[in-house]
């Protein structure tokens, strides 16, 4: 359909967005130059061909702001002449979510997935200066071979630059109502943050196959990033779950859909990969387990990414359904995976030097651990892939759900904790200590302290069995933490007290023992929420009282509200206890102008023991079998410890970002005999 537009003004947005467009090419044309000038400059020993390295990666980035700036221009000028604008978009939009909407769907997205990779490569151009000039060059020229691989998907593939030209509609179809919202402003990018972090560390391992060596060098300067990537997937993960929780209304944090696992297994990969890290860059051992953690790390964001864009699952986080997209990442995927395992096939024999150990030391548990992860991500991966592995073989329709992921996958969790507990007080090499007259001694602490804060969390929530999953979380818990408080007690042994002891630990130690201290009370949160939660649905019109767990729910009133792209009825519920007022809740249900998609808006009362969730359901008939909007169903919860789950991830987060204070990983340049010490020093 034409319309009259201002030709002028429509003239300037064409402009614009068409430069973002030959930005994304020009952006190509540098990641085959990052790809292909260092390479070579590696090969044939050219020292200024390895220099171009960092300038390119720079200019690539550049290039890659110019172009997502040209789409996120296109949004906010309603520029309908872009077919991507106009399926995500719509002029009632609030520019915010105009904003997020850049990213609303495949194309976007994985504009911003390749923009965010080449964020990644100019900051180790920049913060990656002491590494030897060959290195760096090396870790550039893989990761501009990934950018090529993508970016060549993106333009002949999934174009967000693509026009209906001479058509002009009149209007956009608007933005997902599930994704006009706050948590989805924030969400995507801080996950891809991390999932588009973890391919510097595989950068990092496959250079140091190319160059035929792992030591302390590469490590070294591998551990922050992967610590920085993991620290954003984690909050990436944990602002997912939040989203889902509030804003589906629906009550859970976690559903186990395959979407929600695509980000779950590269997470567990890449906390096996920065446990190994520790060890080799320490002791020089673990280096085939680490070159393989951060492929497969590496592989399994890929994985995530297909999953999302390939069609083959049906979720409400997928973004595309075309096989053509699904087909290129798979390629993609595959050639990661080949060619990181045919690397180390045809390398990984110059990496065998390895310092000994003995079956008392913290490696052995480190190795525990490490195997346990993989089995965690291995379940995870089953239970993602098996239904549509069954649907290709003609085996029938198969759902894997919360039964199969708990029984499997919480066990594995207990198992984890009670290893972790010891290994994080072992010493290296070999422990010498009375182990056994310890490790009884905490064990008992363990129990019967576990046994306190079951008493503890029981009082939130209806009786509980003694020796259930609560009990247990928390003498696990309690284990980790007397070990943690041994192992401070070990460190600060010589100094002159144990304040003074503390002050002088390490920024890493401190960052492990707090994303520790942080898993412990995510870990806590699940068995609370998992066990306590109690749910109540009914009928309600105003006037009408229900009772929850001693909350009584009193419905005031029911108002119509209207936005700018969307219409609502609000209720006003009154939350009682003991005859005392706690808060009063607002939840909503929202039709969307455009879309007239139905949404809801719950109301809660946030806190870290009883989490008060209220939320509309659909409208019920009256007596007469009318339905007058008098009566609702309403969703009623209370759910204790809910936000444990969160308060444990940005826990986890800050420990990493604590880690990042390591001097260690600020040395401006290093000596040409410190870079021989180094390199020498673990084998």
């Amino acid at each position: 359909m034409i319309i009259n537009y201002d030709y002028h003004l429509l003239g300037w947005y064409l402009f614009i967005t068409e430069l973002g467009y030959f930005a994304l090419l020009l952006a190509l044309v540098l990641a085959i130059l990052q790809a292909v000038f260092p390479t070579l400059g590696v090969i044939k020993n050219q020292i200024q061909w390895q220099r171009l390295a960092p300038s390119l990666a720079g200019a690539q980035f550049f290039a890659m702001m110019a172009a997502f700036g040209g789409l996120v221009a296109g949004f906010l000028c309603n520029d309908f002449s872009l077919i991507y604008v106009t399926s995500h978009s719509n002029s009632l939009l609030p520019w915010y979510y105009k904003l997020s909407a850049t990213w609303g769907g495949h194309e976007g997205s994985l504009l911003l997935w390749i923009t965010i990779l080449s964020a990644w490569c100019m900051l180790v151009s920049i913060f990656s200066r002491a590494l030897p000039l060959d290195m760096r060059a090396r870790v550039l020229a893989i990761l501009g071979m990934v950018q090529t691989m993508m970016l060549i998907m993106l333009i002949f593939t999934s174009s967000p630059f693509d026009r209906s030209l001479p058509n002009l509609p009149v209007d956009g179809v608007d933005l997902n109502p599930l994704l006009q919202d706050p948590g989805l402003i924030f969400h995507p990018p801080t996950l891809y943050m991390g999932y588009v972090g973890l391919a510097v560390p595989f950068a990092f391992c496959m250079a140091a196959l190319w160059a035929g060596r792992l030591d302390a060098i590469w490590t070294r300067w591998s551990r922050p990033w992967t610590i920085a990537a993991w620290g954003f997937l984690t909050l990436g993960i944990a602002i997912g779950s939040w989203w889902a929780y509030y804003e589906l209304g629906w009550g859970g944090w976690w559903f186990w859909d395959p979407v929600e696992n695509a980000s779950l297994m590269p997470w567990l990969a890449c906390t096996a990969l920065l446990h190994s890290l520790a060890v080799t860059e320490k002791r020089g051992v673990f280096k085939a387990w680490t070159i393989m953690l951060a492929i497969f790390g590496f592989a399994l964001s890929l994985l995530g990414t297909f999953l999302v864009r390939s069609g083959v699952i049906t979720s409400v986080h997928s973004f595309a359904s075309d096989p053509t997209r699904g087909i290129a990442i798979l390629s993609i995927l595959a050639l990661v995976i080949g060619g990181g395992l045919l690397m180390f096939a045809f390398r990984g024999w110059k990496l065998t030097t390895e310092s000994y150990y003995q079956l008392k030391s913290r490696e052995t548990i480190l190795v525990v651990n490490n195997m346990i992860l993989l089995v965690a991500t291995l379940v995870v991966l089953l239970g993602t892939l098996y239904p549509i592995i069954a649907d290709a073989f003609k085996l029938g329709q198969v759902s894997v759900g919360h039964p199969y992921f708990n029984a499997l996958f919480v066990p594995a969790t207990w198992i984890l904790l009670a290893f972790m507990g010891a290994g994080a007080n072992l010493r290296y090499k070999y422990d010498s200590r009375p182990w056994f007259k310890m490790l009884l001694i905490t064990a008992v602490i363990s129990l019967v302290f576990g046994a306190v804060l079951w008493y503890v969390i029981n009082l939130l929530g209806d009786n509980i069995p003694f020796f259930g999953s609560i009990y247990l979380t928390a003498s696990l818990c309690v284990w980790v933490l007397a070990f943690m408080f041994l192992d401070f007690k070990d460190k600060t042994k010589n100094a002159k007290s144990f304040g003074d002891g503390l002050r002088k630990l390490s920024p890493s130690y401190w960052s492990m023992q707090i994303s520790h201290l942080g898993l412990l009370v995510v870990c806590l949160g699940v068995a609370g929420v998992s066990n306590l939660s109690v749910e109540k649905d009914v009928a309600m019109t105003v006037g009408d009282k229900t009772l929850v767990q001693g909350y009584e729910f009193d419905l005031q009133e029911f108002e119509t509200i209207k936005a700018s792209n969307y219409d609502a009825t609000r209720a006003t519920i009154a939350v009682h206890k003991n005859n005392r007022l706690l808060t009063i809740l607002y939840p909503e249900k929202r039709n969307y102008v455009v879309s007239m998609m139905p949404m809801t808006e719950v109301g809660l009362r946030p806190s870290l023991l009883n989490e008060i969730y209220v939320a509309l359901g659909e409208p019920i008939a009256d007596n007469d079998g009318q339905i007058s909007g008098k009566t609702w169903a309403v969703r009623v919860y209370v759910k204790p410890m809910v936000r444990w789950l969160w308060l444990g991830a940005l826990i986890m987060t800050f420990g990493g970002m604590i880690a990042m204070l390591d001097k260690r990983y600020r040395i401006a340049k290093l000596s040409k005999a410190k870079l021989n010490k180094e390199q020498t020093g673990n084998l």
